[in-house]
This record gives C-alpha cells, structure tokens and sequence, in this order.
C-alpha cells in the first residue's frame, strides 16, 4: 500500500467536448443593473469569461505546462494523494511541502517551482478532496488528519527535516503539521493566515486601544469579511452537499463560485488574469471535486482537533489584503519572523511570487 506511482495528466477529449457543450448552452439568470460586483459576479464579466473558455482557452496547453513537472500518487490513510515532486540540483536542499488553499489548486505553485527548486526539493499535493487526489471515501478529513497524512508522505519521500509552507487551507494544514511532526518540522511558513493568527470572538477595549494603525486595519479587514464576505463559508461549513449539486453540474456556476473569491481576494481586485483562473477551475471541473473540495469547511466547523499551542518556528508574509496580527498569533504560534507586504493579495504564489519566494528562502535559510 505504500507504493509511489507515477502520474500524468491526460484529460479525454471527450471531457473538453462535453464541457464545451454545457458552455454552449447556460440559461442566464437576470440581475439588478448597476449593481457591479456588490452582490456577486456580474453577469456580462460571466458571460465575457465564459466565451473565453469556450473558444480561446487552451487547456492542453496547460495540461502540458503541469506535466512539466515530476507527477505521482500513493495511498496514505485510504486515500490517494496526488503531488507534483521536483528535486533540486543541489542535493543538500532542504525538502519543502507546498499546501494551497481553497478554491486554489496546485496551480496556484507553477510561478515558483523554478525559482524555488533552486534551493528546496518540492512536494506540492493536491489535497484529499481536491483535484487529482479526488474525493474521499470517508469524513473527517480536516487540516490535523491532512497534516499527518502529510507526514507518512515525507517520510515514504524519505525526507527526515523539511520545511513546510502554506496559504488560506494550507495555513491550516501548516502548523498543524508542524504540532503531529515537531521533531521533523524545521519551520512552518504561511501566508493569507486565518485560524489560529486573528481574533477568535471579540476583541477587549483596553486591546483594542492598544492596537498600531496596521492592525487596525486589517481588524477591519477581518470584520468586513465576517460581515459582507462571509456567506460562502456558512454555506459549506453547514450544508455543503447541497451547493455541491451545482458545483458538479455547472461549470459556470463552478466558475462564479470560485471566480468570486479569486477576483475579490486579489489586490488589487480582478488581478488574476484568465487563463490562471480558467487553469485552476479546470481542475476542479475536470475531477468533479467542485463539490468534494467544499467538505473541507464543513470539517473544519465539526472537528475536535483543535489548535493547540506548537513550539516549531513560525514565519507570517502578510501580504496586502492578508487579516493575520502578530499580537493574536503567538498564544499559538512560535513566531520567530513576520513581514508585511504593500502588495500581492491572497494568492501570494500567482500574484506576488518573487515576494513569497525571496520570504522563504529567508525564512528556511536559518533553520537549515
């Protein structure tokens, strides 16, 4: 059972055809004109997507790019994981998992393989319930059983220190993987950090007072979100097989549900060009696991492995629309650097990838 398999993406032409059918054929919903992006996806953006998708989009193209790169899969914990592996040139690299978030895929990591090869040996997974991994058979996969399923990979990769960086899920998946493998964990790395680095609940005044401009500001962030961008998450943190239904059914309705949160988490906002963004839906399209990849919230909500105070070295690269601060992160975190950054937005690794790669080759430079 633990056998590493080579892998290669060969979607059927089959496959393209029928998703270009169902582009063909979208039943259109009505909006209130003027509205812009305040209450969703505008429907001429929409419609201007998907004509792209349909007659300019190359998926094999991509396909072609993603096959670059050393591909394989191996069974842990009854499931298939899926992970692109490139090993440096230098043999004394440090070995480095790369964890994406949602709705990210291993696409969001094609810009800093190269730069980042030159001083680590890669592991990138698609998570269980995402992409080429596929669905998973059972429940309970949230960040702390990712995490170890993780570790059992490194170790069956034969890496005994490695480092470990993450973004949105994967700053989940990260320092939990720093807390089951402490004594193989160099140092956990993470960007777009939520849980575990915010406020949990209110914050007190005399805290409040005491707050620098910067991380008044991006409190406010975190508020905002909670109060006008949080929908999506309710929704499958609590009934995501029902939203799942259109995730499997409609690309288009894939391609809003994700196109939303990549267009609005950018910075500035819709900075992600098409083709990045069409990649990273394809891959949901392409293994139905628009629907799957949502059980991760729902985990997330329901699981009783809650963060626990870990001692591995931490670093935070905050980049321009990030909410984590640094006073709320350390009851939980060991944090031993932290860098703000005036611009790239949530999708650190497709929008700012010479930042993030310049911050963890700083960052694992002194843990090595």
């Amino acid at each position: 059972m633990s056998e590493i398999r080579d892998f290669r993406i060969d979607i059927p032409q089959s496959d393209l055809d029928s998703l270009r059918s169902k582009l063909a054929d979208v039943r259109w919903p009505a909006q209130v004109s003027g509205t812009g992006w305040s209450r969703g996806v505008p429907v001429d953006h929409l419609k201007d997507l998907v004509a792209y998708w349909a007659d300019g989009y190359d998926w094999r193209a991509w396909e072609k790019r993603l096959n670059a790169h050393p591909q394989f899969v191996t069974e842990i914990d009854g499931q298939d994981i899926h992970f692109i592996h490139v090993r440096s040139s230098r043999e004394d690299a440090l070995p480095l998992l790369l964890a994406h978030g949602w709705p990210g895929s291993i696409v969001e990591f094609l810009d800093v393989i190269e730069p980042l090869s030159a001083d680590f040996h890669l592991v990138i997974p698609s998570h269980p319930n995402f992409g080429f991994s596929g669905p998973t058979a059972d429940a309970g996969w949230d960040s702390f059983r990712i995490a170890k399923a993780y570790a059992q990979l490194m170790a069956r990769l034969g890496y005994d220190r490695y480092g470990v960086q993450g973004g949105d899920f994967g700053a989940f998946i990260a320092p939990d993987l720093g807390r089951v493998a402490p004594e193989h964990v160099v140092g956990v790395h993470v960007n777009a950090a939520t849980a575990g680095f915010i406020p949990f609940g209110g914050v007190e005044e005399e805290t409040l007072a005491s707050l620098t401009d910067g991380e008044k500001v991006r409190l406010e962030r975190m508020q905002n979100f909670l109060s006008d961008g949080n929908g999506y998450f309710q929704i499958m943190a609590t009934r995501p097989h029902t939203i799942g239904f259109g995730l499997a059914d409609s690309p288009v309705g894939l391609l809003a549900w994700i196109g939303e949160k990549m267009h609005d988490w950018a910075y500035p906002a819709g900075s992600i060009d098409r083709d990045h963004l069409l990649t990273n839906v394809m891959v949901y399209w392409l293994t139905n696991t628009g629907s799957s990849s949502t059980q991760m919230y729902y985990e997330s909500m329901h699981t009783g492995n809650w963060p626990t105070p870990s001692q591995t070295p931490t670093a935070v690269a905050n980049f321009a629309e990030d909410i984590a601060i640094r006073r709320f992160s350390e009851p939980l975190n060991n944090i031993v650097r932290w860098t703000e950054y005036d611009r790239g937005g949530h999708f650190a690794a497709m929008e700012a990838p010479d930042l993030l790669v310049s911050d963890v080759r700083e960052f694992f430079s002194s843990l090595r």
